[in-house]
């Protein structure tokens, strides 16, 4: 079961792209304090956020590093009966001059607009460490997890950045045929953003959509016969679902 929670949790923190972060308040000692901020995961599968300096979270992951994201399905008409996960942390924030470079990279795939905003208006980077899990898929499904992030071999060995500019550049109709086949909105840009092993994103206008592929992929080829074979299809494969 917890392995099973964990990948339904894995897949919820892939799907959805903001969170409540909860730091401790700087100002009001021992009350949390909570915003809202968008992320996308890093290489090891952790979520990486961008945050102003003179954001009060930012004085508050200062003082005292650990945090939690509260992540929760996007659009539920009953919030209490669908999934949601909080992922307790230590939030660290990024000085090394490659691993910023790696991050915005990696970040402006998901956000372009944060591109005018990271160096020229004092925003930093900052990497949010699990310590633990506790994800509930509905009413009962309740788990403590101790692993839910996976590893993104294709960020760490470069080749997911030439796979979404090869899509991007040479594969719109089959970016197109995916929106379509995930009944995703059809009236705004859309371009891919990044690809896992499990699936890959989306950016349509300003949202982001995860597509799951119908199996687990462990390298470009495998990636590329998923890809063909969605852009083949008429429906999405049976063996697997959007989870847009």
């Amino acid at each position: 079961m917890s392995v099973k929670a964990g990948k339904h949790a894995r897949e919820l923190l892939l799907k959805e792209y903001r969170g409540v972060l909860s730091t401790h308040s700087k100002a009001m000692p021992g009350f949390p304090f909570g915003s809202v901020v968008p992320y996308c995961l890093d290489a090891e599968g952790r979520p990486l956020i961008l945050i102003s300096r003179i954001a009060q979270h930012t004085h508050n992951l200062g003082q005292d590093a650990k945090c939690s994201l509260l992540v929760g399905e996007r659009g539920a008409e009953d919030v209490q009966a669908v999934g949601r996960l909080t992922m307790l942390a230590e939030a660290r924030q990024l000085r090394d001059e490659n691993e910023i470079e790696a991050a915005a990279q990696r970040y402006y795939r998901f956000f372009p607009q944060s591109r005018d905003y990271h160096r020229a208006h004092d925003f930093d980077f900052w990497r949010l460490e699990p310590v633990r899990w506790r994800f509930i898929g509905g009413f009962g499904a309740i788990h403590w997890i101790d692993q839910v992030t996976l590893a993104n071999p294709f960020a760490t060995d470069g080749s997911e950045a030439s796979m979404v500019e090869h899509m991007n550049e040479d594969h719109a109709k089959a970016i197109a045929h995916y929106v379509e086949l995930a009944d995703l909105p059809r009236h705004e840009p859309v371009q891919m953003a990044a690809i896992d092993t499990e699936g890959f994103h989306l950016r349509i206008g300003q949202s982001l959509h995860w597509l799951a592929f119908p199996t687990s992929c462990n390298n470009p080829g495998q990636v590329r016969e998923a890809l063909v074979t969605l852009a083949r299809a008429e429906s999405w494969p049976t063996s697997g679902a959007p989870s847009a």
